[in-house]
């Protein structure tokens, strides 16, 4: 599923276009003891229950494709009966009436959920009326031809309010607040089916993690059946690794600036499209190859790229190079430059030493104050002669 096909999806949780017909929910305690369970139509829930779940169930679908939301498949032998897949298939076609499989669902997260505290299952089955659209893309709510049957599932945290004092608008006294069990947003869910190309695909779902470094791989094997992918920082490092070892001691600091720098430029030139840009094996190669690296640096690349993100791992250029900032690290210095002004820095060798060199030709401020680039001080002949003038050298 790409952002557009999510968004769609998730404009469904509102009250006048809610398509949700039944909701089931399981509360859980520290010692994995179901403590109360919810089954009913989710049109009999108050107004404001509903506005409070549909705040949950977007959240379930927030965030960056493919770091926070992850697009799954499943293995063919877990499509077959006694299959996770199956099992899924079978709990969306009950409409969640069935208590005997939505029972064998809880048991089969309470098991696997390694959490420790207090939390709420909340489970949903909805039926999207596909609608068609136009060649400019408007909605055309009289030309559905198809359905979109799926259920959505959220864990959230369930924790004590913080103590504190209120006030009392019966008694107009201030006076100490009752602490309450508070259900938060979600730390884990998942969608099923996938909704892909605007049509359901039974082959795949939509798996969302709150924390990205935590992707929850016994959830993922025992749930699913799918092998936990690798996470963002597991991508970014696995990268940064290969860059390394493919470079060897030419991993010099203008090449790797190169690199990141066409990585941004690939984002930046596909920022406007649904899906992210991934980068394949054959794909990381080019991008070194782009770069200047040696074809002798790149005899073996293709064992150090399986050996370090795995044989069929793609990388999601967003999870691998930063946008934002670009950071050079000292074992003493920490620099932080606008990705569009990385080349302000500079290596030289100075007086034997190797250097990062950074003009002062704006304005400069230590700590909040703006200082001159100059010591005032400084002998007009050591101004003329010095190389480093109106520059700032830190050694590295």
């Amino acid at each position: 599923m790409n952002k557009k096909e999510i968004a769609e999806i998730k404009k469904q949780f509102t009250l006048d276009r809610c398509s949700i017909t039944r909701i089931c929910g399981c509360y859980v305690d520290g010692e994995k003891n179901k403590k109360t369970e919810l089954r009913e139509a989710f049109l009999s829930l108050s107004e404001e229950e509903m506005f409070k779940y549909f705040d949950i169930f977007r959240k379930t679908l927030s965030g960056t494709v493919g770091k926070n939301l992850i697009n799954m498949e499943f293995p063919l032998e877990q499509e077959a009966e006694g299959g996770t897949q199956n099992f899924l298939m079978k709990l969306r076609e009950s409409k969640l009436t069935d208590d005997a499989l939505t029972e064998a669902f809880y048991d089969k997260i309470i098991e696997n959920y390694d959490y420790g505290e207090n939390y709420y299952i909340i489970l949903i089955h909805a039926v999207y009326d596909i609608p068609g659209k136009s060649s400019d893309g408007a909605e055309m709510f009289d030309a559905s031809d198809e359905i979109y049957d799926h259920i959505l599932c959220s864990i959230c945290p369930v924790k004590l309010s913080k103590s504190g004092l209120h006030y009392n608008a019966e008694t107009n006294n201030i006076e100490d607040r009752i602490r309450d069990w508070l259900v938060e947003m979600p730390d884990w869910g998942f969608l099923f089916p996938q909704f892909n190309d605007r049509s359901t695909d039974i082959h795949g779902l939509l798996y969302y993690t709150k924390n990205a470094e935590e992707l929850r791989s016994v959830m993922m094997d025992e749930v699913f059946g799918c092998t936990t992918p690798l996470s963002a920082g597991s991508q970014r490092d696995s990268f940064n690794a290969l860059v390394e070892e493919t470079l060897g001691d030419d991993c010099a600091y203008d090449t790797v600036l190169e690199i990141h720098e066409k990585l941004n430029d690939l984002i930046e030139s596909q920022k406007d499209e649904p899906e992210p840009v991934v980068l394949t094996k054959s794909e990381v190669k080019r991008l070194f190859e782009e770069c200047g690296v040696e074809d002798e640096k790149l005899e073996n690349f293709d064992e150090r790229y399986e050996l370090a993100a795995g044989e069929k791992s793609a990388l999601v250029a967003s999870n691998i190079t930063n946008t934002k900032k670009f950071e050079i690290k000292t074992p003493d210095v920490v620099i932080h430059v606008a990705p569009d002004r990385a080349d302000l820095v500079e290596t030289r060798i100075i007086d034997g030493r190797k250097c990062l060199v950074i003009p002062m030709e704006s304005e400069v401020e230590l700590n909040g104050i703006r200082v001159s680039a100059l010591n005032p001080t400084t002998d007009k002949t050591d101004e003329v002669s010095s190389e480093s003038n109106s520059e700032e050298e830190i050694p590295f």
